[in-house]
């Protein structure tokens, strides 16, 4: 494999199998996956594009067909391309197969998510090139929080400026929390329908949500991916007035202001660092900034549990997922510390860390049951995309 590709492989044949693309602003993960079984043909990444002498996802996408070609992979029999698409706004919520029409609508949509629909166009036009006879299916990161009470999904702003831009909480990482909170539900034993929970999807993208009964009534992110928890490079909540401010009297302009608040906040902002590991390392180390970092990134995201709690009123299980929330048995005890008197408790002996299969991490007799679970979109993605 080349060195900006990882990858492992589980067997070559594709027959009945969904090529899932997701297309990262400096990345492409891909996963040749059997949507019904769950099994693994080939799964990977290419990191750095742009970085490296992969200089953009058609690049990348060809090298990840170079590899499979190599690997002796014959993609025959290939059910559907699944597209993971950050933002389908108000017009997609279902998992769509991409036409002319739906994928000019999914570029339009790019000024809602400027990091992430720009990569998932590039992503699909690259796979309608080089499989021109395999249906492309858009899956989107929004779905799951369509249909948000409309409390939940309202800004308070002016109803005819909201309406005529759509402007609303949109939510996002939807794929994740769906699949998330149905495999809650089955590792309880329960019914999706009286499960009430809080699922905390940790990466370098954070967002939380609080699920009723396997629907979402709340999740963190809103218009677009920036809003809510502290994240590796993003800002998550701030006073609106701060964007006015830095305009106004520092003089920042629109592109500069959203430079910083996506790509130079957050963990970033605050330390240097966006990579958890890294930053666990300085705190580690007696890095005053890091641990300032750490604590903050906490703060906010006890903030949502607490929230979201009073909005379920009946709390079953709080789940954390992702990248940080599967690896880092800090984080999970130091965001449940002291709940002691609402029946969240994390037991130190079980919330030991990385978890590979969904685990419980809180007493076997305590009232809110605290797990991890480990996420698969790509799954999730594959099955939707079959689907269709």
């Amino acid at each position: 494999m080349s060195d900006n590709i990882a990858s492992r492989a589980d067997g070559a044949a594709a027959s009945g199998t969904v090529l899932v693309l997701n297309s990262g602003s400096s990345s492409l993960k891909y996963q040749l996956v059997h949507p019904d079984t769950g099994n693994v043909v080939v799964s990977g990444i290419v990191e750095r594009i742009g970085e490296t002498d992969v200089p953009d996802h058609r690049a990348a996408l060809r090298l990840v067909f170079d590899e499979f070609a190599a690997a002796g992979i014959d993609l025959t029999g290939l059910v559907a391309v699944g597209h993971r698409v950050v933002h389908g706004g108000r017009s997609f919520h279902s998992p769509t197969v991409i036409d002319d029409a739906v994928l000019a609508e999914i570029r339009r949509l790019s000024s809602l998510a400027p990091l992430h629909n720009p990569a998932n166009v590039e992503g699909i036009e690259v796979a309608r090139e080089l499989l021109p006879g395999v249906k492309q299916v858009a899956v989107f990161d929004t779905g799951f929080f369509y249909d948000l009470p409309a409390a939940a999904a309202t800004y308070a702003i002016d109803a005819e400026v909201a309406e005529k831009y759509a402007l609303r909480r949109y939510g996002f990482h939807g794929t994740s929390h769906q699949y998330v909170s149905r495999k809650v539900a089955e590792f309880l034993g329960r019914p999706i329908a009286d499960v009430n929970q809080i699922v905390l999807h940790l990466g370098n993208g954070a967002s939380a949500s609080a699920v009723r009964g396997g629907r979402a009534v709340d999740t963190s992110m809103g218009l677009t991916p920036l809003e809510g928890l502290v994240m590796g490079t993003r800002s998550g909540d701030i006073d609106p007035g701060l964007v006015l401010h830095l305009n106004r009297a520092i003089g920042l302009g629109v592109d500069e202001i959203d430079d910083l608040l996506n790509r130079r906040s957050g963990l970033k902002g605050l330390c240097g660092e966006n990579d958890f590991r890294a930053v666990r390392g300085m705190i580690e180390a007696g890095d005053e900034a890091a641990q300032l970092a750490y604590d903050v990134y906490v703060h906010r995201l006890r903030r949502y549990i607490g929230a979201y709690m009073v909005e379920l009123g009946r709390l079953d299980a709080i789940t954390f997922t992702a990248g940080v929330g599967e690896n880092d048995r800090g984080i999970r005890a130091d965001a449940l510390a002291g709940m002691e008197r609402y029946g969240i408790v994390v037991d130190p002996e079980l919330n030991t860390g990385r978890a590979v299969v969904p685990t419980r991490i809180s007493p076997a007799d305590a009232e809110v049951a605290v797990l991890v679970v480990p996420t698969n979109e790509e799954l999730a993605i594959a099955r939707a995309a079959a689907a269709v």
